[in-house]
């Protein structure tokens, strides 16, 4: 083979991977979204729009992102810093960490709550330490805070191991002769995550920060398991319209909706975090 081809050999798998579950699963949700009887229509979008609950469920979506993502940020550069750091039992405290990767978004749902249900795990201590006569509902439209924390950290639990494992391959590719070097001349170890760590950690930020936003759009499983219809979001939306209301153009225009704001956040975190041309470690 003639070593000019070989680049577009290489890539032609992922080409036809993308093609076959992306652009034209794409390309049917657009078609759904847009066209109706008469041709091209935007009456899906207007319907989804000035559904009472799309406000709500927007508004929702974007407080539970803007809560946990920098929180989940914090955490696992913290927890990335630490594992870097340590001399023995890396390997150990780094997979304890990221367990929760192996855990669906419904059962991490389910186990949390276990922990606020009537009969759970809070519950019982509450009762057990006499803060409470008997278990409350904690999970109920008079204690909507007490969902969306709820939420808030399950989400926190099982998806901040998804941006830990990027820092560390990140730290991981940062040079020690930089850090030596700091220490030579002093450097505070605050000094040095700010002006070592951080800069060049800038792509692994980007990387992690982009995965995680979309995710945080995306969030379904865990919002069903412990809020149902208390806490609605877009991606509950899409499935109430695909599947109880038997609406697939609404759901479908409604899923455009959420692409659309998962591109925006992207370029607007890659213009943030984007790294100069022809920079490198």
């Amino acid at each position: 083979m003639e070593a000019r081809l070989l680049p577009y050999f290489l890539i032609l798998p992922v080409t036809l991977f993308l093609c076959l579950f992306f652009l034209y699963p794409f390309a049917l949700v657009a078609q759904q979204a847009f066209g109706t009887e008469n041709g091209f229509s935007l009456d899906n979008f207007r319907e989804v729009v000035n559904y009472w609950k799309f406000p709500i469920s927007m508004k929702n979506t974007f407080l539970l992102a803007a809560a946990v993502v920098p929180i989940q940020l914090a955490l696992s550069l913290l927890m990335a810093t630490m594992v870097t750091k340590m001399q023995k039992g890396r390997d150990l405290v780094l997979y304890i960490w990221t367990i929760p990767l192996g855990i669906s978004d419904l059962a991490a749902g389910i186990i949390w709550l276990a922990i606020f249900e009537q009969s759970g795990f809070l519950n019982s201590m509450m009762v057990g330490l006499g803060v409470t006569q008997q278990p409350v509902s904690l999970l109920s439209y008079q204690t909507p805070w007490v969902v969306f924390l709820a939420i808030m950290l399950a989400e926190i639990w099982r998806a901040t191991a998804i941006m830990l494992v990027i820092l560390v391959a990140g730290i991981g590719l940062i040079p020690k002769e930089y850090y030596e070097a700091a220490d030579v001349f002093g450097a505070s170890r605050w000094k040095q995550f700010t002006r070592i760590t951080l800069p060049l950690l800038r792509p692994s930020l980007q990387t992690a920060l982009v995965l995680r936003v979309i995710l945080a759009f995306e969030v379904f499983a865990v919002v069903a398991a412990l809020g149902g219809t208390i806490f609605p979001v877009l991606m509950g939306e899409i499935y109430a319209y695909q599947f109880d209301l038997q609406n697939g153009g609404a759901a479908a225009a409604l899923a455009i909706i959420v692409l659309i704001i998962s591109i925006v956040f992207t370029l607007i975190i890659m213009r943030a975090l984007r790294v100069p041309k022809g920079a490198s470690i």
